[in-house]
């Protein structure tokens, strides 16, 4: 793939991806130049169209369970935070609106669900029953960021030339194999720029956090209630950096470690995706009375890299026209960690590609690439890319990849030289990178609520106590799932649930330090 840590394409849950056919989108803005006080204007709330081909496509999401329907609007924001009084994008908007008492209301509740370059707009109807509490007092909202699905979302290579891009070998074993990455690589982010020039400078998180406060304002709250998954972790991080004053009732959930680098990052993801697979294969052995991949977790394990060997010389068939290859099963087999719930496909999909069909694994890599049954791509790996390069300062040749392959490669069998070569990503790119690293310190911020899952693959637990030092003193409350799967509320963990809806419901805030199982 792509981007920079391949992997942190599918920042959103695996039942998000899966469930895209499901979802809906918002209507665009424009890109006019402005004078007035962008903090006055009025958002026009309307019933939710279809999704866009870029927001993944599907329907328009279905009534709440109350019946009420979804909402969406346009915020209309700088295009360039810098040039205040310039051009403007429009954000694409949606929100259910409160169902409980109005004196009871707290504010709105603001959802970013990950990726970077996950749509807001499709994935909080999909898991608005799983919010029906917080509804109560709140009005949930989520948004497409800058460069995201309708707000001025990232073009680069369209839907042939993507399935030609992801089935190329992201593991090269020779030079010419090598030199076929990279000459890939340099014309998607080519094609990014020729596509999308406009936008690409303007697609930073620090871009993406001011907006999210001109949508407090606008929304009329004095304070920004927040709940960010994943990614939006990193992003309520940046925001309480850049607006301590402003930050009220806020929870991060997958915690996305804010002091490494990209390359330490995906290192840590090469580990955290290699503790899933094991903790699967265990699963499988121990639970299952005859696990059907393998007698032993080891045997399991064995298994599935032979399998991947053997496809990186001879591939299979996987979804007409396309074959499995080498990189495609990595990228379905990392999809299936994303949650516990989906091991039993992996399993599946295992079983069918040892007898000689893809089709279960490329199902899943195509989840992980946002391509849909009529085979079009959202723009999740365009915007992930654009982000992730406008962020992240490092670029990295295949030199340094080749130092840090024996690294990579002893923290994960399979997936290390799947994440070791996604370094090249930004190679070429037309931005350069703003930092090493995101700036989350917020003194003087009202508590945030960190909640870690020992078991994430994506955001390794490891992230949850960096990210409760690096807010601060008096910030950071700490809350560990023992767990598997990204993410922490959606698990099915009550303890989990009941803290989160104390803190955001009732301003309870848990002992830091509090272990839900």
């Amino acid at each position: 793939m792509p981007n920079p840590s391949p992997l942190r394409a599918a920042a959103l849950t695996v039942s998000a991806v899966l469930l895209a056919a499901t979802l809906a989108g918002c209507g665009s803005g424009d890109d006019d130049s402005q004078d007035e006080d962008l903090t006055a204007q009025k958002l026009s709330w309307e019933d939710c169209p279809e999704p866009s081909e870029s927001e993944g496509g599907g329907n328009a999401p279905s009534p709440l369970p109350d019946g009420d329907t979804w909402q969406c609007a346009t915020l209309k924001a700088p295009l360039d935070w810098d040039d205040p009084d310039g051009d403007t994008i429009g954000l694409a908007l949606i929100r259910a609106e409160s169902s409980g008492p109005k004196d009871e209301r707290i504010g709105s509740l603001i959802f970013n669900f990950g990726g970077p370059g996950g749509s807001g707009v499709t994935t909080l109807p999909a898991f608005g029953q799983d919010y029906t509490r917080l509804r109560t007092r709140y009005d949930l909202v989520s948004f497409d960021p800058r460069g995201v699905g309708r707000s001025d979302g990232v073009e680069c290579e369209d839907n042939e030339q993507l399935d030609e891009y992801f089935q190329q070998d992201g593991t090269p074993d020779d030079a010419a194999e090598r030199d076929t990455l990279l000459a890939n690589t340099k014309n998607f982010n080519a094609a990014c720029e020729d596509n999308s020039g406009k936008i690409l400078p303007h697609v930073r998180t620090t871009d993406a956090a001011r907006d999210m406060d001109l949508m407090r304002q606008v929304l009329g709250d004095d304070e920004l209630h927040y709940f960010g998954i994943s990614y939006g972790t990193e992003l309520g991080g940046v925001y309480a950096h850049l607006f301590p004053e402003k930050v009220g009732r806020a929870v991060f959930d997958a915690v996305v470690d804010p002091t490494q680098n990209p390359e330490q990052g995906s290192l840590g993801q090469a580990r955290g995706f290699q503790r899933a697979l094991d903790n699967f294969a265990e699963d499988c052995t121990t639970k299952v009375e005859d696990c059907p991949i393998g007698d032993t977790a080891q045997d399991v394990k064995d298994r599935i890299a032979k399998l991947l060997k053997d496809l990186d010389s001879k591939p299979i068939p996987g979804i007409f026209p396309r074959e499995l290859t080498q990189t495609a099963a990595t990228s379905g087999i990392a999809q299936a960690l994303y949650s516990q719930d989906f091991w039993e496909f992996l399993t599946q999909g295992l079983q069918q590609a040892y007898d000689g069909d893809g089709q279960d694994l490329m199902l899943l890599a195509d989840a992980m690439n946002g391509r849909n049954q009529d085979g079009e791509y959202s723009n999740i790996v365009a915007a992930n890319v654009s982000i992730n390069c406008a962020d992240d300062k490092p670029r990295y040749t295949v030199d340094d990849v080749r130092a840090r392959l024996p690294e990579f490669r002893a923290a994960s069998p399979v997936f290390g030289d799947y994440l070791a070569w996604g370094m090249v990503g930004c190679t070429d790119w037309a931005v350069a990178g703003a930092a090493d690293h995101p700036d989350v310190s917020a003194p003087g911020s009202a508590p945030v609520l960190v909640v870690g899952n020992t078991g994430d693959p994506a955001t390794p637990y490891e992230g949850t106590r960096k990210m409760v030092e690096a807010l601060g003193p008096g910030v950071g409350v700490e809350l560990t799932y023992k767990g598997q799967g990204h993410g922490s509320y959606d698990s099915g963990s009550k303890c989990v649930r009941q803290a989160v809806d104390g803190y955001l419901l009732e301003g309870e805030v848990p002992p830091s330090g509090k272990v839900c199982t």
